[in-house]
């Protein structure tokens, strides 16, 4: 006998099926091999984002247990194609106190935006600022601004 849906999943109109297998990744409209040499990373297509997880090299612990980096503890890149080898970039870098002026200072100089700085744990160690940014321009020229901030940064060496 099969079951019927009820109530609140037919009105919300949620899928009572597995999804299909996703399609591949729309094309990125820049030179990501180029992007993942400046970085020092190896960045993901992520849905037509181009996307960088780039952990700190200390652990990080909220409460005494580890804060992985998939849990925030790692800084967030991404890199939305915006046509003729510009993309739009935002995300956040995870930073101590001593890091942040220089951080800051580094985005600003290479015309990257700052548009927030705050914290997200109550406990960790080390005590962690999260400082997010904005930019529009040639992804090639704002990957050089986020190398010089990362710099600034105690990032995990690959």
């Amino acid at each position: 006998m099969q079951r019927r849906p009820v109530g609140v999943l037919v009105e919300s109109k949620t899928p009572l099926a597995a999804a299909a297998a996703p399609a591949s990744p729309p094309q990125i409209g820049f030179d990501t091999a180029a992007l993942d040499q400046t970085l020092g990373a190896k960045g993901t297509n992520n849905g037509g984002v181009y996307q960088f997880s780039i952990p700190r090299a200390e652990p990080i612990k909220d409460g005494g247990m580890d804060v992985p980096p998939p849990m925030g503890s790692a800084n967030a890149i991404n890199f939305q194609p915006t046509g003729g080898g510009r993309a739009a970039i935002t995300g956040d870098f995870v930073l101590i106190a001593k890091e942040v002026n220089p951080v800051m200072k580094a985005l600003r100089e290479h015309g990257i935006e700052v548009t927030a700085l705050h914290n997200h744990m109550l406990d960790e160690e080390p005590r962690l600022f999260f400082m997010h940014f904005w930019a529009n321009d040639d992804a090639k020229k704002l990957a050089e601004g986020l190398k010089a901030a990362l710099a600034q940064i105690n990032i995990a060496k690959t």
